[in-house]
């Protein structure tokens, strides 16, 4: 019933113990499928010492080229109707497949379950990504998910389960300048794929300074705020919105929200906190007072603002003005 796609690139320091917790599983019918993507190092030798004392191991080695190709070519091999992600420097927690198994057989209307993560780094010198991942753990229904997908990935990528069948239905994870993590679960949801989470941790996610995120260009902001342009843009089009108004008006915001008019949408004003900034023009466009905006009027907000917590604090002085979120406005960062 269950394959875990599991593609490995000289993944020698943590794969035993990736390996050692899916070993572990309290469900313990399912396969893994471990390609070995040209790995350096003792990689493929360690998947074949494990693969030869257990069975649910499969092994297929193949010449490097690249984390997606790796993970298209294990999902192809999967036998199972469901599949679950994971990563060769992360660690499942002993319950993981059994509760997101028993999760999607309990709710056939989902198409894709992740979970709540561990954070398995240093807290210090990793504050940023252990803000994303308490952030990301504070997601969990389908509405949550569904109204934060643009301001990042609600997901760690190697926590999420989903039905085979969508990789029919909607595509492998693509290769592009882009990451492909992201892009997949966007693309799902455009396409009316329901997601959520079992509240539950399932993975400790770890945060090796090897990790792709941090040294491939696929995963730096602006690869980030592209890909969302694009999957906002169909979102804001699809409810007949084709003009926003920014909250936010530094350079970087403007930079990244202007994206959107590559796919058509018009931006109206910039809303800027900065009193100074108040009555000018930037980009030829005015800015606007946020400290103005009263009740909905028909326009749609788009907040840009990035700065840690700030995205919580505009939405609730938002809904107080009586905005709805997904309605009146959205955060995009």
């Amino acid at each position: 019933m269950i394959s875990v796609a599991l593609p490995c690139y000289n993944s020698g320091d943590g794969l035993a113990a990736c390996l050692d917790s899916l070993l572990a599983q309290t469900l313990e019918d399912f396969e893994v499928v471990a390609v070995n993507d040209g790995s350096l190092d003792d990689t493929l030798a360690l998947l074949r010492s494990y693969a030869a004392r257990d069975s649910r191991i499969r092994v297929f080695d193949r010449p490097h080229g690249g984390v997606v190709q790796a993970m298209n070519f294990a999902v192809e091999q999967c036998r199972g109707e469901y599949v679950a992600r994971m990563d060769s420097d992360d660690v499942c927690l002993p319950w993981r497949l059994e509760l997101q198994k028993a999760h999607l057989d309990r709710h056939p209307h989902l198409g894709l379950v992740g979970g709540r993560v561990r954070f398995g780094g240093d807290p210090e010198t990793g504050r940023g990504y252990k803000a994303y991942v308490d952030w990301t753990n504070t997601l969990v229904t389908e509405e949550e998910i569904s109204l934060s997908r643009f301001v990042e990935s609600p997901y760690a990528n190697p926590s999420i389960m989903f039905r085979k069948e969508l990789v029919s239905r909607c595509g492998p994870f693509y290769d592009g300048p882009f990451p492909e993590d992201y892009e997949f679960l966007l693309r799902l949801m455009a396409a009316g794929v329901r997601m959520d989470k079992v509240p539950q941790e399932v993975l400790i996610w770890n945060d090796p300074p090897s990790r792709l995120t941090r040294t491939d260009p696929r995963y730096d902001p602006d690869a980030f705020y592209r890909t969302k342009a694009e999957y906002l843009a169909r979102w804001l089009a699809l409810r007949g919105i084709g003009r926003v108004s920014i909250i936010g008006g530094g350079r970087i915001t403007r930079r990244r929200a202007l994206m959107l008019e590559e796919h058509g949408i018009v931006i109206d004003c910039w809303l800027e906190v900065d009193q100074n900034k108040i009555g000018g023009r930037a980009g030829g466009r005015p800015v606007c007072s946020w400290h103005e905006v009263g009740a909905p009027r028909g326009e749609f907000l788009l907040s840009y603002v990035g700065n840690r917590g700030a995205g919580a604090r505009i939405a609730s002085e938002l809904e107080e003005r009586g905005w709805i979120a997904g309605i009146h406005f959205l955060l995009a960062a």
